[in-house]
């Protein structure tokens, strides 16, 4: 699929805190009937009930359940990783032949999971770098929505895949910064690096961005596990240095010294974190390429203690 047509309708599964900040920017421009947020059961009746509270304003979106799902030209999930084999089958039906999927979920693999199900002509690789939202009971807030690398898995500059531009011109026309960056398997490898060390570091201390901002230990911390992310790239064919943990710790600088990322917000919740996605992944490849990955090891554990302790 080489698509060029204007992206004219959206469907997108996972109104947690990253959803809705999207979705009610891009509602901003894209008229309320050309929307669709997927949701089932008791979430789909709690949303046309109560709303969405985004930045202290109620908006209702049109929730659509699985079965009525209509064909959109762009699906976008952001749902979280361990939710996302039942949001593929609820969402499937909102993929036509010429729908754009694209999924915004931490980790490096919900890509190639999306591209089994629906094909891989359907799908675009993206991640969402920078945003500060946080959810506290049904409210969401956002100050800063950073920006969202996406593309083909490589992306040459004036010979972009038809779908790569008209997603580009979707991301203007919405508000949204967006960039093309030629090699995306890396870009997704970077934002992995970064989860790895700020969410786990952040779950750990039960900690706001500005503590890993300021605090030196704790700034130490999420390096060290970064660098475990780094060593281990090499033996996956992707070349990250140290230049790009300067820049994730320069996006880090970049967030609310108050805001909190998804995972200390699942800590605070007492629901299941996506450590199995962050530093569970790293230990893996670690025992697959015989890497000791201590930090993260260490990290998943204290992560996996505290979840023992929810009720």
């Amino acid at each position: 699929m080489n698509r060029t047509k204007k992206i004219e309708t959206v469907a997108l599964i996972g109104l947690g805190a990253m959803g809705c900040s999207y979705l009610g920017k891009i509602s901003e421009t894209i008229p309320m009937e050309k929307i669709q947020a997927i949701a089932s059961g008791a979430r789909a009746e709690r949303y046309r009930k109560n709303g969405i509270i985004l930045n202290g304003r109620r908006i209702d979106f049109p929730i659509a359940e699985p079965n009525e799902a209509r064909f959109a030209d762009l699906l976008i999930f952001t749902v979280k990783f361990n939710q996302l084999k039942e949001a593929i089958e609820e969402a499937r039906g909102a993929v036509g032949p010429d729908t754009i999927v694209i999924s915004l979920l931490n980790g490096i693999t919900s890509e190639g999971l999306i591209a089994d199900a629906y094909g891989e002509k359907h799908v675009l690789y993206s991640l969402a770098l920078g945003i500060d939202a946080t959810r506290s009971g049904d409210e969401t807030n956002v100050t800063v929505y950073g920006v969202i690398p996406f593309g083909a898995a490589r992306n040459e500059p004036g010979h972009y895949d038809g779908r790569v531009t008209a997603l580009k011109e979707f991301w203007d026309r919405v508000g949204l910064n967006s960039e093309i960056p030629e090699d995306m398997h890396r870009a997704l490898w970077q934002k992995f690096m970064m989860n790895v060390g700020v969410n786990q570091t952040a779950a750990v201390l039960e900690a706001p961005y500005g503590v890993l901002q300021r605090g030196r230990e704790a700034r130490a911390l999420v390096v060290s596990a970064m660098e475990e992310v780094v060593a281990l790239a090499a033996y996956e064919d992707i070349h990250l240095g140290r230049a790009d943990i300067d820049r994730a710790l320069t996006v880090l600088d970049t967030l609310s010294p108050n805001g909190k990322c998804s995972m200390l917000q699942d800590v605070e919740a007492k629901r299941q974190t996506e450590v199995a996605i962050f530093g569970g992944t790293v230990a893996l490849l670690g025992k697959k390429h015989g890497v000791p990955t201590p930090v993260n090891d260490m990290l998943v554990r204290i992560i996996r203690a505290k979840e023992e302790t929810f009720e």
